[in-house]
């Protein structure tokens, strides 16, 4: 834990901040930024990367728990739950079909 670098946070000129950090996701969740990234690309016009899709995926739960009210479970909770549920397999399996689902294939 201590030989960590503190991740490097940069002031933005419209005001916002960005912070580079690394995550460790499983590979299911890798699949469904691809679809968002899919999803927002078609939307936008133009190619999206999984960093906008996490930036706009953030920003959006940000945005609906303003408005959700008290005692409703956040949608990343519930998607928590739901890929907790998955039978486990082995990485190797899920890695070819995360890889299927992000470039449309499965």
């Amino acid at each position: 834990m201590n030989d960590r670098v503190t991740p490097a946070m940069h002031a933005l000129p419209d005001g916002e901040a960005e912070l580079t950090l690394v995550v460790r996701l499983p590979w299911e969740d890798i699949a469904r930024l691809g679809q968002e990234a899919g999803r927002l690309a078609a939307q936008m016009q133009r190619p999206v990367t999984l960093d906008e899709a996490v930036s706009h995926r953030l920003r959006s739960a940000k945005a609906a728990a303003h408005a959700r009210p008290a005692g409703e479970q956040p949608p990343a909770q519930a998607a928590a739950a739901s890929v907790a549920s998955l039978p486990s397999r082995p990485p190797a399996e899920q890695a070819r079909q995360a890889i299927e689902r992000i470039n449309g294939t499965a």
